[in-house]
């Protein structure tokens, strides 16, 4: 009997991902899309039922939820596809977790809150490598710094990005680089650059707009947030874009070019990418008076991190360990959520 719960995108590079580690887990999930050909392949390969429904279908959809108590939602980019999987959440009562990054997504979940509360629903976008490390690494850093006025987080060694990744970073530029300030979301008009030691040696790192700048505030309170990633010519080149460049590079012409030079890509990292790489997250938190507690998080490769930490999630969630409401994942599943995982170890540098 399948498990109850759905997987919705379960044809992309990490919903097929996902969909075989789940196989290799023992559990049995409903796979979902809106590709009836593809789904049915990647269902037959892993032994698994699937329904076939398109997003815009709303009726459809809510009938596909109806038996399920919560559904993964792989599906991106986000932005165009979350909306209409959480109102299908929402009418039938079933949870709803993602593995978003984009910010909008987590601030239009979160803005739904007390509707959640009410259908007893929790709504737990990012619980892929989006934002599970950083999230919990953020929740680390306040338990060891109540009073923490500032937050740092950054990120080194991602590697290759999915198809879906990099569309979902073609769709940000328009939006420059996005910071939280004062408790609110705000865009730099300029780079922010700092120098971080992320293990061997100082790198040179730039300011993006990542996840945790609307999630980490939920999970800790803390009002002033920035993120950075290890910079490469590439962020570099587009964090330096004026507005002129921002908005051409925004506009459907654009965004349509650049999506069709994605899909030429690879679909993904290759096993051996995955096999051997990893990431290393350092996190700041700074009081009032200046005084500072610094944390480093090292984890497996981002795919395959974000298949096992969804899964785990959901499994929790099955397992009645869900909260109503908009949560994040250090909010129901704790800080020390991320150290559970094979590979993760979690070390504070200034203890």
């Amino acid at each position: 009997m399948p498990d109850r719960v759905l997987i919705y995108g379960a044809t992309g590079y990490t919903g097929k991902l996902i969909a075989r580690t789940a196989k290799q887990q023992g559990l049995r999930p409903i796979l979902g899309g809106r590709n009836a050909a593809r789904l049915k392949s990647v269902a037959g390969q892993c032994g698994f039922e699937h329904r076939t429904v398109d997003l815009n279908d709303a009726a459809g959809l809510q009938k596909a939820l109806r038996d399920v108590d919560a559904v993964l939602h792989i599906a991106g980019p986000f932005s165009q596809t979350s909306r209409q999987m959480v109102d299908a959440c929402l009418a039938t009562g079933t949870h709803y977790l993602d593995i978003t990054g984009e910010i909008d997504v987590f601030e239009a979940c979160a803005a739904r809150d007390a509707e959640a509360r009410q259908a007893g629903v929790m709504l737990m976008p990012g619980a892929g490598f989006d934002v599970v490390p950083s999230d919990c690494l953020a929740a680390h850093l306040k338990r060891r710094m109540p009073d923490a006025t500032e937050l740092t987080l950054a990120i080194s060694g991602l590697g290759t990005a999915s198809r879906g990744t990099a569309k979902t970073g073609v769709e940000s530029i328009r939006l420059g680089t996005r910071v939280r300030r004062d408790g609110r979301i705000t865009s730099v008009t300029k780079p922010i650059y700092r120098d971080i030691d992320y293990g061997q040696g100082v790198k040179k790192s730039i300011a993006i707009g990542w996840g945790d700048v609307s999630t980490a505030f939920h999970s800790t309170g803390i009002p002033n947030i920035t993120v950075y990633f290890e910079a490469v010519p590439q962020l570099e080149q587009v964090a330096g874009l004026g507005p002129f460049m921002r908005w051409l590079l925004g506009t459907g012409t654009a965004q349509r070019m650049l999506k069709a030079r994605i899909d030429k890509q690879p679909e993904g990292p290759s096993d051996e990418q995955r096999r051997t790489g990893y990431s290393v997250l350092i996190g700041e938190a700074v009081n009032a008076e200046g005084e500072r507690a610094v944390s480093r998080l090292r984890t497996p490769e981002g795919y395959s991190l974000t298949a096992q930490t969804a899964l785990e999630a959901v499994r929790r969630v099955l397992s009645s360990n869900a909260r109503a409401g908009y949560q994040t994942p250090s909010s129901v599943f704790g800080a020390d959520f991320i150290t559970e995982f094979e590979g993760c170890a979690l070390e504070d540098l200034n203890a």
